[in-house]
């Protein structure tokens, strides 16, 4: 029959199994993996929420104060329901398949004309408050990873009419004045009375935004002519880092 013994314990000795010398590095390790991993989702959900609060009420009021244009050229082959339906969307956040670098895609319904009497111009825009200096803008292409875009058949700068420009954007906290990737990402930072300049031909025609609203992707109002003045469109996706709806900057010639 088995006997035990029991024998104190000097001080300061300790019964607990001694972990092995890789335990506290492993625990490092895996506190700086789990920081990271925070970090970055909380830097992609964090501008989306914040714009949430901050913006989106905004511009779906002020798009009520929007001027009612009446005619649409034949920018667009598809007219648009009298009554507005949700859009079918496909997947529309960054990363996809879907390469929202090509001005093809943002607004689905519609059909670009194949050719436009100005498909070789090229002007700068600015937008000093943004940082955005002398932006190259083309016309008749498609891939805003080069340039800022003009939508095909939309009024030229200076002219009567409305001026339509594509621009790509993404997170905020990725915003370069000088990447055409990202130089829309700050646009709903703009308030009205702020003042967008382009330059074409040595003339220098500065516009003062009057008004800021969202649409959504099957919206084809933005795109419409109206002839009673000079107007400026500019187009981006929202909210920042996705393609869900299209932010809608409006400006007049001053």
């Amino acid at each position: 029959m088995p006997t035990y013994k029991y024998i104190k314990a000097p001080p300061g000795h300790t019964l607990l199994r001694k972990e092995p010398k890789t335990y506290q590095f492993r625990q490092a390790i895996s506190a700086i993996f789990l920081t990271l991993g925070i970090a970055a989702f909380t830097s992609v959900v964090y501008p989306m929420y914040a714009y949430q609060f901050s913006y989106k009420s905004k511009f779906q009021t002020s798009a009520l104060l929007t001027p009612q244009v009446t005619e649409l050229t034949s920018i667009t082959k598809v007219v648009k329901p009298a009554v507005a339906s949700e859009p079918t969307f496909l997947p529309e956040m960054i990363h996809t398949t879907l390469d929202y670098t090509d001005t093809d895609l943002w607004f689905p319904q519609t059909t670009s004309p194949t050719t436009s009497l100005y498909s070789d111009s090229i002007y700068t825009l600015s937008i000093t408050d943004l940082g955005i200096d002398r932006a190259v803008v083309k016309n008749g292409v498609q891939d805003l990873k080069e340039s800022l875009i003009q939508y095909p058949g939309t009024a030229m700068p200076g002219e009567l009419g409305n001026t339509v420009i594509f621009g790509h954007s993404v997170l905020p906290q990725f915003f370069n004045p000088e990447s055409y990737i990202s130089i829309f990402s700050t646009l709903h930072t703009l308030t009205p009375g702020q003042e967008i300049t382009i330059t074409q031909d040595g003339a220098t025609y500065t516009y003062q935004i009057y008004d800021m609203y969202e649409v959504m992707p099957d919206d084809l109002s933005p795109l419409a002519q109206s002839y009673d003045d000079s107007r400026l469109t500019i187009i981006t996706c929202t909210p920042p880092g996705t393609y869900l709806r299209r932010l809608i900057v409006r400006a007049k010639l001053i």
